[in-house]
């Protein structure tokens, strides 16, 4: 078993060499993950329809000793998604060599192993929803990771109409939810000790609106991904106190690229009328 694989990558990897009953085991596991896998093995066995027994040897194809081995793995997978940087810190680390180059080490392999992790194929995908200006955008992100989700609408809305970045106050919601539709996109961003708000509108927006939904959140996975059409998942356990968004706004900065090349001769005049605008207000604010 691979160390850094949570028990869903460890499911969706075996995934072409299951049997009937445990893919349909395996998709309860997924569908109310981590959840699912924390009740008693009678109580998944009537929910499933699947043996007891089969449970047992599902999870030891996992690589488990047995069920309760898979659920101290789930309990430290959910504690992990929660923690704090009170927790993170729990020892003197070592530095290698100055701080600032240990940190931009750390920094760096967290970006390598975000290219390594989302493939072309997806990538590509998500850049085609998000430059497709038959789609409104809608982005929001949770308490802290709301400023990878502004680095991104901020960027958009020079390049393209109809995006919004929306407030985390669910009373402003529908506005932006009854003028959704749905081929349109939300993005949002939440990672670990996750915000209730983003899976909520995920939630509205792919059930009540029929919108795609894009999560960009780490390995634990945000609840909000239960109602997305693509995840993206960067590394951001870094070492360190805090957790690092270096991956995250990396991946925002490459999707940004990425769209306004796909094409720049139509884009461009939009940034040049952006930026005529905005040096028109600074002058008008010097004539008065």
């Amino acid at each position: 078993m691979v160390a850094h694989s949570t028990i869903r990558d460890l499911i969706t990897g075996t995934s072409e060499a299951l049997t009937g009953a445990e893919r349909k085991l395996s998709t309860t596991l997924l569908s109310d993950y981590p959840f699912a896998g924390l009740e008693p093995i009678q109580v998944l066995a009537e929910r499933t329809g699947v043996s007891s027994p089969s449970i047992s040897r599902f999870v030891s194809k996992l690589g488990f000793q047995g069920y309760q081995d898979f659920q101290r793995r789930l309990i430290r997978e959910l504690k992990a998604s929660q923690r704090s940087p009170i927790e993170l810190m729990v020892v003197e680390r070592q530095v290698d060599g100055s701080f600032l180059g240990d940190f931009t080490r750390r920094a760096n392999a967290l970006i390598d192993e975000m290219a390594q992790s989302i493939t072309d194929a997806q990538f590509e995908r998500i850049c085609g929803l998000l430059s497709d200006p038959g789609r409104r955008i809608f982005v929001m992100g949770g308490r802290v990771s709301d400023l990878v989700a502004q680095h991104l609408s901020r960027h958009l809305k020079r390049l393209r109409d109809d995006v919004f970045h929306m407030d985390p106050d669910p009373e402003t919601w529908p506005d932006s939810l009854l003028r959704m539709r749905g081929k349109d996109v939300l993005f949002v961003v939440d990672f670990r000790r996750y915000q209730k708000t983003v899976t909520d509108l995920a939630k509205l927006a792919a059930t009540e609106r029929k919108a795609n939904v894009v999560v960009l959140t780490d390995k634990w996975l945000s609840p909000a991904v239960t109602h997305a059409s693509e995840t993206l998942a960067v590394p951001v356990e870094s070492g360190t106190v805090w957790d690092s968004y270096a991956a995250g706004f990396t991946l925002m900065e490459a999707i940004m690229t990425r769209v306004a090349e796909t094409d720049w001769t139509k884009h461009s005049k939009r940034v040049s009328a952006w930026d005529a605008l905005t040096e028109g207000r600074q002058e008008l604010r010097h004539d008065t």
